[in-house]
């Protein structure tokens, strides 16, 4: 395995033909593998519309088991490009159970592994809990042909302990799977702030953990929400190598793997844990 690795990350807009997106998908890891990409990180739930902006009872019909359609699908695109492909599937674990769920295809087409969605939302116009029942994969990274890929889902990418007990177990890279956006009634302002925080906090779990790191989201209008894309790809230093805008765009940037262990020589951030001293990160919180 190279220490160098091409990594793209895919945002479209997701309509309501859920064929025609997963096309547009596998469109889109033909064009990155031509581009020289061997991992590419396709958006949240990119094979539908956004459909946790309410509680319907029929948007169950849209999930699928794992291994399933979309995996051969993807699996397929995965083989002719000749790259890992990270995709995102609503998966029907069995009647009543279901999952958000990250599924990664190797480079031989295979279902290298699967991850399931750990912090489910339950917020307006994000009711995720109504659909997904929280993940049970624990925080263990895929092994695939470009390396151990520590790939976690969306409101995961707030968690600072979901990224730390990735890298704990070895993840070379950290990656996120997306789907968020605006409230039509917030300002410029207030826009911006999200926006900055939600890559401002993801930055922070690629310096803390030395890693490199990468978010895809979706994009376009979707009822009352407006998905920023503004997917991008940091180093371990958190420091930008591609950042899109709000339209479609394949992002790549150029890892080189070998900087973990340079910088954690010089920032000894796993050295100095005081795991002796955090048993309350146990605890909801700490009532004194």
């Amino acid at each position: 395995m190279s220490d160098t690795l091409i990594l793209a990350v895919v945002q479209h807009a997701c309509g309501d033909d859920p064929a025609a997106n997963l096309d547009a998908a596998v469109a889109a890891v033909a064009e990155a593998g031509a581009r020289g990409a061997r991992l590419v990180l396709l958006p949240e739930l990119h094979n539908t519309r956004y459909f946790c902006r309410t509680e319907d009872p029929a948007a169950f019909d849209l999930a699928e088991p794992v291994p399933g359609p979309t995996t051969e699908r993807l699996g397929e695109a995965a083989r002719a490009a000749g790259a890992v492909v990270v995709g995102s599937v609503f998966e029907r674990r069995a009647a009543g159970l279901y999952h958000n769920t990250a599924v990664v295809l190797d480079t031989d087409g295979r279902l290298a592994g699967r991850y399931r969605k750990a912090h489910i939302p339950d917020d307006p116009g994000y009711y995720e809990k109504f659909y997904f029942t929280p993940g049970d994969t624990g925080f263990e990274p895929i092994d695939t042909a470009v390396g151990l890929l520590g790939v976690l889902v969306c409101w995961d990418q707030w968690y600072p302990e979901a990224a730390r007990l990735m890298a704990l177990a070895g993840a070379q890279v950290l990656l996120y799977p997306s789907a968020i956006g605006w409230d039509p009634a917030d300002d410029e302002a207030e826009r911006e702030r999200q926006l900055r925080a939600w890559q401002g906090v993801q930055r922070g779990h690629a310096i803390a953990n030395c890693l490199p790191l990468a978010a895809a989201n979706r994009i376009g209008d979707e009822d009352d929400t407006r998905f920023w894309g503004h997917g991008f790809i940091a180093g371990p230093q958190g420091e930008m190598l591609a950042e899109g805008g709000i339209g479609p765009e394949i992002l790549t940037a150029e890892l080189d793997l070998s900087r973990t262990d340079t910088l954690r020589r010089m920032w000894p951030f796993l050295r100095d844990r005081r795991i002796d001293a955090y048993g309350d990160l146990a605890l909801r919180f700490r009532d004194w």
